[in-house]
């Protein structure tokens, strides 16, 4: 549909502008553009244009890179359950993240654990595509869902041999994802690998519809399968590996975004792919504003928490759908 991709563009800007206000300090419009632009070193101006803003930046970048490349992987696999995590990417910059924390290199750079993080999702994504070099479909998920099972497994070993309780608090804060104390140097360190990667993911457009009537069709009909494969791989390694390393663990956003632009794109893959990305960015931005807006038992809620409160759900009435559909 012709007005979808506007109207999610309008829905994000107004969900990004209420973010801006929205939080423990909460501003009006007038107040918060006011401080922004008038170059003065207010109490409102440093909260918008040094916490808030480079906040909704990474919120919009993170959701982007989630919703993208579920699109993208559920139409390379045909399969209407996968998600960024599938391929143990996800996995992989956790126990990155982890191991920055685990040996206390946060201590002496703050910024280890993301680098780290980033390093591990590329570990994660070059083991995959070794593995299933030679293989199909079902050997790329079946590498990344092992890649994932030992990363899961490394990081319940450093959580169970933590050093101190302090460093598991870390860890276990990591694991739930956050966009607080998230700056410019973040939005700086991440955007440089997302945004190739959206690139990446958005040039497999045309393959994915065609790879719709499966690999053999596809390749019958000249679309080179082995490198749409390669380009998702890598690039979903790029941009949710970074997503992962920057905010930590956000799950269910690759899952819910493409299913619910689907229906109104005519359930085409590649046409999917940019409302799936805008979709993604509006949900990971909404959800930001509930963290700092709902408060249960006397806590906010991690970004991660929330997104999976919801995200489950939507999980269990997909299963109980495709299965409905298969019967």
């Amino acid at each position: 549909m012709r007005w979808l991709t506007p109207s999610l563009m309008v829905l994000l800007l107004l969900t990004a502008t209420a973010s801006t206000l929205a939080g423990t300090v909460w501003l009006s419009p007038h107040q918060a553009f006011a401080s922004a632009f008038s170059g003065k070193a207010d109490l409102a101006g440093l909260i918008v244009t040094e916490i808030r803003l480079p906040r909704v930046m990474l919120a919009i970048a993170i959701g982007a890179s989630l919703g993208l490349s579920g699109a993208v992987l559920q139409g390379l696999l045909r399969n209407p359950l996968a998600e960024p995590g599938l391929l143990g990417i996800s996995s992989g910059a956790s126990l990155g993240a982890v191991v920055a924390i685990y040996f206390g290199f946060v201590a002496a750079l703050p910024l280890a654990a993301p680098v780290f993080a980033l390093v591990g999702a590329f570990v994660a994504a070059g083991i995959v595509l070794l593995l299933a070099r030679t293989g199909g479909t079902l050997a790329l998920i079946l590498a990344g869902v092992a890649i994932s099972g030992v990363s899961t497994a490394l990081v319940m070993l450093a959580l169970n041999l933590a050093p101190n309780p302090y460093a598991a608090y870390e860890i276990m804060t990591w694991l739930m994802g956050s966009l607080s104390d998230r700056s410019w140097d973040h939005l700086a360190l991440a955007l440089p690998f997302i945004v190739p990667g959206l690139a990446l993911l958005l040039s497999t457009g045309r393959a994915l519809d065609t790879l719709a009537l499966g690999d053999v069709q596809a390749e019958s009909l000249g679309v080179p399968v082995a490198r749409t494969r390669l380009l998702a791989l890598v690039g979903t390694a790029l941009s949710v590996g970074t997503a992962t390393a920057t905010a930590g663990a956000i799950g269910f956003v690759g899952l819910m975004a493409p299913h619910v632009v689907r229906p109104l794109v005519g359930y085409q893959p590649g046409r999917a792919l940019v409302p799936a990305m805008l979709a993604g960015a509006l949900l990971v931005t909404l959800a930001d504003i509930a963290t700092r807006t709902v408060v249960l038992a006397g806590a906010p809620l991690n970004i991660g928490v929330f997104t999976s409160l919801i995200g489950t759900p939507f999980f269990l009435w997909l299963v109980m759908h495709v299965r409905s559909r298969t019967a």
